[in-house]
């Protein structure tokens, strides 16, 4: 519950958009006030790491809407080496 918002999450997006070998991901996001561009910018930058395989996002208590999640979805559908995701929304 740190109110990181959009900002915040598009720099730590930013940061592991460089970690490629990155292959298990837990991020505990609950109650950072992340909307619907701070989702999508996730995941985008989620999608560069190819080899994630286990994913594991707390999104609880955001201000994430049908936009956002569906901009996460999309971008997550790129991580061809995904096989466990965990979506707490």
């Amino acid at each position: 519950d740190n109110q990181i918002g959009d900002q915040g999450i598009s720099g730590l997006g930013f940061a592991l958009a460089n970690c490629t070998n990155l292959s298990n991901l837990t991020l505990q996001l609950y109650g950072n006030q992340i909307g619907d561009q701070g989702a999508s910018g996730l995941g985008q930058a989620l999608a560069n790491c190819t080899n994630l395989s286990k994913l594991t996002l707390n999104l609880g208590d955001n201000q994430i809407d049908d936009q956002g999640l569906s901009g996460l979805g999309f971008a997550l559908a790129n991580c061809t080496n995904l096989s466990n995701l965990t979506l707490y929304l």
